[in-house]
C-alpha cells in the first residue's frame, strides 16, 4: 500500500514522523481477495481512517466504514458520560461509578475487544470560592475529578479486524463547577517547554490557559493527567513495540479540547509513537497558529465533527484568516477589521487558530440539543453528504 503523507504549509514533516509512519506501513498487513473485501476493508485501510492521508476523499462522500469508525469512537466517549457519578449528593461524586475490570460493560458496551487499563483524573487550579459551599452546597466539587480512561484492544479477533492493536483515550465533557471556572479562563498561554519544540521562524505555540491548567496540574495526593498519560503511553509502547499499533483519543466538549492537547503532548513527548489521531465531537478551540503548526508538524491527525449550529464549536476568542502567511494581506482579509483592533487581540491574547481537518454537519438550528453528544452521533449516523465540509 503506498500512502502519499500531506505536507503542512506550516512545516514540512519530521523525519521521525515519516519514519514512523512508514515502519507502520511495512508492517505486514495482508490483502485479501475481492469476495472478502466487506469482512477486511477496515483492516486494509487503517490508516486512512486514522487520518495518515488527512481523510482526503474520506469525507465528501462521507465513506461508510469511516462514519462506523466515527460512531465506534463516539461509543467510548459516551461510555465516559455514563461511568461519572453526576449526583452531587453522593459522597462518590465526580469519581467513576465502575470498577476497570467491568467498566465498558457496565457502561453498556458490550464485546468491543478493549480493557480499560487506566483511570483519568483532571486537577483544576481554579475553585468555587469557600463561601459557596454554605450557601450553595450544590456548586462544590472537588479538585480532582475522574474525566475518563485509557483502554486497549486485547482482543485477537478485534485485532485482526482492526489490521493493528488500538489504544483509546476517551473524555468526557464539562461536569463540574470548578471545570466550568476553568473553561472561563480562555485566555491564551503559552506551552511549557516539556510539550513543545523550538522552531525560530514561528512564534511560542500557545493553548488555553484554563484546558492547559486541567492538563498539567498536579497536587500533594493527586497525579497531573499529563503524568499520567506519559506513564501509561510509555508502558504501552514498550509492551507493544513489536506490533502494529495506533493511538486514538477522543472526545466530547472539554474532552474534545483535552484530546487535541493529549496528543500533541504524545507526539512531542515520544519519538517513537505509532499513528497518534484525534476524532473530537463539539470541541472548541484550543490553541493558537504555533499550536496548530506544531500538531501538524508532529503528525498529530485531528478530525474535528463540529455542528454548525453549536456555539462552542465558535469560541473562545477569535480567528482571523491565518491561513495568510503576509501579515499586510491578513489585516485585509480578517472580514474588515481594522489592523489595530487585530493586533489588540493578538497582544490580549484572544486569537486562536482553528487545528486539523473539519466534517462539518447541521441540526438544523436545534438550539436546545446542538451541543448534546448524542446529536452529533445522531447526525454522523443519518449524514447524507448533503452539508458543507471543511
Amino acid at each position: 500500500m503506498e500512502l502519499v503523507l500531506p505536507i503542512s504549509k506550516c512545516s514540512t514533516l519530521s523525519k521521525r514522523v515519516v519514519a514512523r509512519s512508514f515502519k507502520i506501513t511495512n508492517s505486514g498487513l495482508g490483502h485479501c481477495s475481492v469476495g472478502h473485501r466487506a469482512v477486511v476493508g477496515l483492516r486494509d485501510r487503517w490508516m486512512e481512517f486514522q487520518g495518515i492521508k488527512n481523510w482526503e476523499g474520506l469525507l465528501d462522500p462521507l465513506d461508510d466504514d469511516l462514519r462506523k469508525e466515527i460512531l465506534r469512537y463516539g461509543e467510548f466517549v459516551e461510555a465516559a458520560y455514563r461511568c461519572f457519578d453526576f449526583d452531587m449528593s453522593s459522597p462518590t461524586y465526580a469519581t467513576c461509578l465502575y470498577p476497570k475490570s467491568s467498566m465498558l460493560t457496565d457502561s453498556g458496551l458490550d464485546k468491543t475487544g478493549y480493557k480499560v487499563i487506566k483511570n483519568l483524573y483532571a486537577t483544576c487550579v481554579v475553585q468555587m470560592p469557600r463561601w459557596t459551599k454554605k450557601t450553595f452546597p450544590n456548586l462544590a466539587s472537588p479538585r480532582s475529578s475522574w474525566i475518563g480512561y485509557v483502554a486497549v484492544c486485547d482482543d485477537e479477533k478485534e485485532i485482526t479486524r482492526l489490521g493493528r492493536r488500538d489504544v483509546v483515550i476517551a473524555y468526557r465533557g464539562t461536569a463540574t463547577s470548578s471545570e466550568w471556572l476553568e473553561n472561563f479562563r480562555a485566555t491564551l498561554t503559552c506551552l511549557p517547554d516539556d510539550m513543545t519544540t523550538f522552531d525560530e521562524n514561528y512564534d511560542q505555540p500557545m493553548v488555553q490557559s484554563g484546558l492547559l491548567n486541567l492538563y498539567t496540574t498536579n497536587t500533594q495526593c493527586d497525579q497531573s493527567l499529563q503524568d499520567t498519560i506519559r506513564e501509561e503511553i510509555s508502558k504501552i509502547l514498550d509492551k507493544y513495540n513489536d506490533e502494529p499499533l495506533s493511538i486514538t483519543i477522543t472526545g466530547h466538549s472539554l474532552g474534545a479540547a483535552l484530546a487535541t492537547l493529549t496528543a500533541c503532548d504524545i507526539t512531542t513527548k515520544f519519538s517513537n509513537a505509532p499513528i497518534v489521531s484525534v476524532v473530537s465531537f463539539g470541541g472548541p478551540r484550543v490553541g493558537n497558529k504555533s499550536f496548530r503548526c506544531l500538531l501538524e508538524k508532529n503528525g498529530t491527525n485531528i478530525l474535528r465533527i463540529v455542528n454548525s449550529d453549536d456555539p462552542i464549536t465558535k469560541v473562545p476568542g477569535f480567528v482571523i484568516d491565518d491561513d495568510i502567511d503576509d501579515m499586510a494581506e491578513s489585516h485585509v482579509a480578517s472580514t474588515g477589521m481594522p489592523s489595530w483592533l487585530q493586533k489588540f487581540m493578538e497582544d490580549t491574547q484572544w486569537v486562536y487558530a482553528e487545528v486539523g481537518k473539519e466534517l462539518r454537519l447541521s441540526s438544523k438550528g436545534d438550539i436546545a440539543t446542538c451541543h448534546d453528544l448524542k446529536t452529533y452521533l445522531d447526525l454522523v449516523n443519518n449524514y447524507e453528504n448533503d452539508t458543507s465540509l471543511a
